[in-house]
């Protein structure tokens, strides 16, 4: 361990008090002078004194005689007379020898002065012993204290027993007495227990020189393991998988925790660390040797302080999406569900961010030629869409963004700085729909520099998708890695909604979506009706969906062209519309497949009520909301055995094949079979309220709203164990905060932006956007200075 130079710094100390000790003794003579000198002159005042007693004694007694008068005396001639006994008596007190020694007698200020000056002599000559002490290089602090004491208690007690003291002593008395009263009241409250508790505290967050000496320093296998758990996302890059990681981790680490770690911490800190795991140990193993150097962690290179301030527990949370209504896809739809829900809690005000498209781009995406021409028209149209669902008004802002639709991508780009269009005041929680999406061409403010808490919810399986497309296997590894990439940069929390998708950095995987409340309702309706012994459902099969051969069209035809013989006389409805709707048809066509094709429509549309089965062979959704739906109006479901469908299968009318020949064994048995009554727990599980209270605790929002309350708790919890967040650099967020500094630098760049597929013109908004949504014009809002 490092040593620390003790002798220079003891010396310069001894030193500049020898030197201080010096300058005391130097005034104490210099008073010592004075006083001398202002006793010699009390001296020559009595002396003179005494002469001009002499020459009015002569004054009284003239030489020469008075002749006699009638007249009485004069008032004058009669005083001195009458005083002239007086002065005889007072003169020959005052003429004998030991009148002067009988005064100085008298007035004590003499004498206490003449002892106090002893006190202060014998207080030099301590300092001249001290100095001699400094030489030899030891000082004797309670030494001093003690010779400290002794001056002031020859000061007080000399004297004592005396009833006429002179005044100005007297009173310098009293106040010294006044004084040390004060001070025994301030000993006992240097002695309470309120001070002590104060003291406790503060050597708890500082602790002593003592303490620090006895943890042991890192270990060069320590250092590795802690480089290699925090490089875990970088490597995850590489190829190596996370569970390898923490095999080095353990392995590296365990060779010295046996013998650091009990060591170092107390025997409640390791009882509370042999329940938890090794990265645990580790974090507060460094963080113990960081907090006995002094060292506190108080941010990053890359971090920004300036950051929204909750005020009167009043949180804000923005829900940023990529769509918007008309426009019937998930990200459009569950978003909107998601903020109507959130903004029942009184905890929270919920702000909902939705793009913007102008009027050219309102006509390629939006169904039925359906058009608006303010963001206010299509605010109203959210609104009532909302409210005919969910049976309540909901208490949310919608606010709008300028975007641009690709046809390459078929979806909606951001276009400009997406984080301004929440304001710094409401900058609090954002749940970024689709992170990578919205982060792929962001060029502006990093959202968890804005934001106190960030979540991202993957809907959509970008990768499968690619994979479909020419050099698909080339595209998809660059975009899993610019998806690792924004997501790590721009997100403290991800959520994956099924293990359909990639394994995002920070990410968990947990279905956070509801279906609409009306399926449910559907749902219960129909179950009282085959209560009644009504006969539900009337009809057999479906299939709805954006008819795009990645939506599981090219699935379900390939699995009825094999099967056509095991399938005689199926026949299946399809509704939907989309791009490949001609090449779907035309397949079909080919093929001579038993396929209905009908124009897309809502799902809780009447016409849809009385199918009984819903076939779902998609491979490529994350989450399908279809299925969900369908299970929630009491349907049986045949879908693929796949992660996305995972959170389904507990559901009995879910019916789940491997192989073809599966498929064709689960279509028989649903059409042969009546579907099982949901229970009131199913029913639950599928709402918006089970899933609002799922996302709630995945993403940690819980914990953050409520954080007065669990930060009590965890105080009690923890115990005395370690804050490793406030005493040791995370160098995750170093890497993240680097990782956010080249996409902006990166994205900044318009030749890169177009080679990577980059709608032209979207690092700002343009001129119809500033019209529509009446912002500045981007040079006005963001200039730029040059040269």
């Amino acid at each position: 361990m490092a040593t620390h130079p003790q002798t220079p710094t003891s010396s310069n100390a001894f030193s500049f008090i020898s030197k201080g000790w010096r300058e005391v003794r130097d005034s104490a003579d210099a008073d010592l002078r004075l006083m001398r000198d202002r006793a010699n002159s009390f001296k020559d005042l009595a002396t003179s004194f005494d002469r001009e007693l002499e020459n009015f004694f002569n004054s009284a007694t003239p030489p020469f005689s008075v002749p006699a008068m009638r007249s009485p005396p004069p008032k004058e001639i009669e005083f001195v007379k009458s005083l002239r006994p007086k002065l005889s008596e007072i003169r020959r007190a005052y003429s004998s020898p030991d009148f002067s020694k009988k005064v100085l007698e008298k007035w004590r200020p003499r004498t206490q002065i003449r002892i106090n000056l002893s006190a202060i002599k014998n207080a030099i000559v301590s300092a001249e012993e001290v100095g001699q002490e400094e030489e030899e290089g030891i000082v004797d602090f309670e030494k001093r204290r003690r010779r400290r004491l002794s001056f002031w208690e020859e000061w007080k007690n000399d004297g004592e027993g005396e009833s006429r003291d002179w005044e100005p002593i007297r009173v310098l008395k009293t106040r010294f007495k006044e004084f040390e009263k004060r001070g025994s009241s301030f000993e006992a409250f240097k002695n309470s227990e309120f001070v002590e508790k104060f003291k406790s505290s503060l050597k708890s967050m500082c602790k002593e020189p003592q303490e620090s000496k006895e943890v042991p320093p890192l270990d060069v296998s320590e250092l590795l393991a802690y480089i290699v758990k925090q490089s875990g996302p970088f490597l995850d890059h590489l190829g190596v998988k996370r569970d390898i990681c923490d095999k080095i981790v353990e392995s590296l680490y365990s060779k010295c925790k046996n013998h650091h770690l009990l060591h170092t911490l107390s025997g409640e800190e390791s009882s509370v660390l042999g329940n938890g795991n090794i990265n645990d140990e580790l974090d507060l193993r460094i963080a113990s040797v960081l907090q006995s150097t002094g060292h506190r962690y108080e941010g990053g290179f890359w971090t920004d302080h300036a950051k929204h301030v909750p005020l009167d527990n009043e949180r804000h949370v923005a829900i940023v999406t990529t769509a918007s209504l008309p426009w019937m896809t998930g990200t459009a739809v569950n978003p909107l569900f998601r903020a109507a829900y959130l903004s029942q809690s009184a905890k929270q005000k919920v702000t909902l961010l939705v793009p913007w498209l102008c009027k050219s781009d309102q006509e390629l995406v939006y169904p039925s030629n359906v058009t608006f021409t303010s963001p206010e028209e299509q605010e109203a149209y959210i609104r009532s869409w909302l409210e005919e669902r969910i049976g309540f008004k909901a208490d949310f802002k919608i606010s709008f963004y300028p975007g641009k639709f690709s046809k390459a991508r078929r979806s909606i780009i951001p276009a400009g700085d997406t984080s301004q269009f929440i304001p710094s005041r409401d900058a609090d929680i954002a749940i970024l729909e689709e992170p990578e999406h919205l982060n792929w061409y962001h060029h502006g403010k990093r959202w968890t520099d804005k934001f106190n808490h960030v979540v991202g919810i993957v809907h959509t399986n970008y990768l499968e998708y690619i994979k479909r497309e020419k050099n698909g296997a080339l595209q998809a590894f660059f975009v899993k890695h610019i998806n690792n990439w924004v997501t790590r940069a721009y997100c403290h929390k991800v959520l994956r909604l099924s293990a359909a998708t990639q394994d995002l950095p920070k990410s968990v995987i947990c279905n956070v979506h509801g279906v609409n409340p009306k399926f449910l309702k559907i749902g219960e309706k129909i179950a009282a009706e085959r209560e009644l012994g009504q006969k539900a459902f009337t009809k057999g099969a479906y299939f709805l969906g954006k008819m795009v051969w990645a939506k599981g069209y090219k699935e379900l035809i390939d699995l009825l062209a094999k099967h056509k013989a095991d399938l005689d006389g199926f026949k299946l409805d399809v509704f939907g519309n989309g791009e490949d709707a001609n090449e779907v048809q035309s397949a079909a066509r080919r093929l001579d497949l038993n396929l209905n094709f009908q124009k897309g429509r809502d799902h809780a549309d009447d016409s849809l009520h009385r199918y009984k089965v819903f076939i779902n062979p998609s491979i490529s959704d994350v989450l399908c909301t279809a299925t969900a739906e369908a299970l929630a109006m009491g349907k049986f479901v045949v879908c693929a055995d796949h992660p996305s469908n995972e959170f389904f299968r507990s559901f009995p009318n879910c019916l789940t094949y491997r192989t073809s020949e599966d498929f064709v064994t689960k279509v028989k048995e649903a059409l042969e079979n009546e579907p099982y009554p949901l229970t009131p727990e199913q029913r639950y599980q599928l709402s918006w309220e089970a899933a609002t209270q799922r996302f709630m605790e995945y993403s940690e929002l819980d914990g953050i709203l409520n954080k007065e309350n669990n930060g009590e708790k965890s105080r009690v919890d923890k115990g005395k164990l370690i804050a490793k967040s406030a005493s040791m650099p995370n160098l995750t967020e170093l890497v993240d905060g680097g990782l956010a500094f080249a996409h902006y630098c990166l994205t900044g760049n318009e030749f890169l932006r177009l080679c990577t597929g980059a709608i032209p013109g979207t690092r700002d908004y343009d001129k119809q956007h500033c019209k529509d949504l009446h912002l500045l014009p981007p040079q006005v809002e963001n200039p730029i200075y040059g040269w």
